[in-house]
């Protein structure tokens, strides 16, 4: 197929692409360029510029693109991918592996962008949203086990290491050697996710324990695939492996400054985390902090209050947004039995005196 060789008329003046690459143009990336192992004087082929790597990925982000296969594919079709890459080849190889083993360089990255906008002022902090999504996991219902089948499944896996090691000292016809240490390799990696599946289980065990469960501990089940994936009730009411995902939002921007990844099933007692996130990142604490009444409870309403942070959780049934957000104030609670007025507040109760309950 032909395409056009002159890549620099591909795309308008002001297209999203060019302010990407602008973008990125300015960051220091040299913490990238040190990763680069194909130097001079050293052997391998030339890597690609991590700026181009960079803004791919940030491109791709902001168009909603997620897939490293479905990025690769945009880079041989789409005009503006195609502009950033500049005619370097990539391949959804290099862009997974990029993705993957730069994560906390990334990390740092979008730190010292929003610092960056926090001095100009474009960003405050000053009030932030928060809140939470399921990510379904890879992990079928299938691979989870209890204890006993984990147990037995390293067993054999480790076994199975070995065996194939012997075998591959043993076997002197190089094919056959690669062919060993492949399947060596997966044996490794399938005892690895074992042992990280035990190691995984007395937390689950915890859980189910803090919830009173009427299950024995010994029926807590972890996934010898994705350890980490937890039973979590999704979007659409069913229950399946998945993550929550916690991120904060500057309100007046709309920029996402936090994100957090966690394996509780439940909101609760995440709010503080996210102000911590904020604060090791930026040194800034927010003065409001948004979120579901999901999130809200009076233990962490009182620290985050303590700590100059007020918590204002969205209220249920009240009908449209602008309605729904109501500053909490842990003063304002019902005093405990035995506390200031619990006696007249008992009184009017008995009574029928109090102010008449909400209509609707």
């Amino acid at each position: 197929m032909l395409r056009p060789i002159d890549l620099e008329s591909l795309l308008s003046a002001d297209h999203r692409a060019r302010l990407v690459w602008a973008f990125v143009e300015g960051l220091d990336l040299s913490p990238f360029h040190a990763r680069i192992r194909a130097v001079e004087g050293h052997s391998g082929r030339p890597a690609i510029d991590p700026a181009i790597l960079v803004a791919l990925w940030l491109y791709a982000t902001l168009e909603g693109v997620g897939s490293a296969r479905a990025l690769d594919r945009l880079c041989r079709e789409h005009d503006a991918y195609r502009w950033l890459c500049g005619g370097v080849s990539v391949n959804y190889h290099t862009l997974a592996d990029f993705r993957a083993g730069s994560a906390d360089l990334l990390d740092d990255l979008l730190v010292q962008s929003v610092a960056a906008l926090l001095a100009s002022g474009e960003v405050t902090l000053t009030r932030v949203a928060h809140d939470g999504i399921r990510i379904r996991a890879s992990a079928g219902a299938a691979s989870f086990h209890r204890r006993s089948t984990i147990e037995r499944h390293l067993a054999a896996a480790e076994a199975q290491v070995a065996a194939l090691k012997a075998e591959l000292d043993a076997d002197p016809a190089a094919t056959n050697r690669r062919i060993a240490a492949a399947s060596e390799r997966a044996a490794r990696e399938r005892a690895e996710r074992a042992r990280a599946a035990l190691a995984a289980l007395p937390a689950i065990e915890a859980a189910k324990r803090r919830r009173r469960t009427a299950e024995p501990s010994e029926a807590a089940r972890a996934s010898t695939t994705d350890p980490e994936a937890r039973i979590m009730r999704l979007g659409d009411g069913a229950y399946r492996p998945a993550y929550n995902a916690q991120l904060t939002t500057d309100v007046g921007s709309g920029l996402v400054c936090a994100v957090g990844v966690t394996t509780s099933g439940s909101d609760q007692g995440e709010l503080r985390p996210a102000v911590e996130r904020l604060e090791r990142a930026f040194g800034i604490r927010p003065a409001e902090l948004l979120a579901d009444g999901g999130y809200v409870t009076l233990t962490e309403v009182e620290a985050l209050a303590a700590c100059g942070t007020t918590s204002m959780p969205r209220r249920c049934g009240l009908g449209g947004v602008g309605t729904q957000i109501a500053r909490f104030q842990p003063t304002a609670l019902p005093s405990p039995p035995g506390g200031p007025g619990w006696g007249a507040r008992q009184a009017r109760r008995s009574t029928g005196s109090g102010p008449p309950p909400p209509s609707g």
